[in-house]
């Protein structure tokens, strides 16, 4: 689904709606995808003249690409909140122009709160690892 699709599932807009697209691969696991265009906001003096991505949009992007999974869980009307994060590694840089791609898995979950785990990779590169959890509230 493009991003149109998206908002009507998440609760993001922008300058926060971070993937471009993403899909259901089954019950348990999602992909997304975010293209870097160089003028978003976090890479404001993050850092000058050579601007990279900061780990945390990282996991916010991992994160959004997840919550596509939780559209469908507990209804409607309830947002995802972060409750984690674990384990998180930063293996790559991400530049302006790199495709961030996304593959995230629900691993457990007993409502409201869903455990996950995902991975980013940029040119076939990990990029981002981590484990994080939310609780879907009202």
């Amino acid at each position: 689904m493009k991003r149109d699709e998206l908002k009507k599932i998440l609760p993001h807009r922008e300058p926060m709606l971070l993937i471009d697209e993403a899909e259901k691969i089954d019950d348990a696991t999602a992909t997304g995808r975010y293209t870097v265009k160089g003028d978003e906001f976090f890479l404001q003096g993050h850092f000058p003249r050579n601007p990279v991505v900061p780990g945390v949009i990282l996991c916010e992007i991992m994160a959004q690409t997840c919550c596509v999974l939780m559209a469908d869980l507990d209804g409607t009307n309830k947002t995802p909140y972060f409750t984690g994060l674990n384990k998180v590694k930063f293996k790559e840089k991400v530049f302006p122009g790199d495709t961030i791609e996304i593959t995230c898995s629900i691993t457990r979950s007993k409502a409201p709160f869903y455990f996950a785990s995902g991975s980013g990779s940029v040119n076939g590169k990990v990029a981002v690892v981590g484990d994080f959890s939310f609780a879907l509230i009202e």
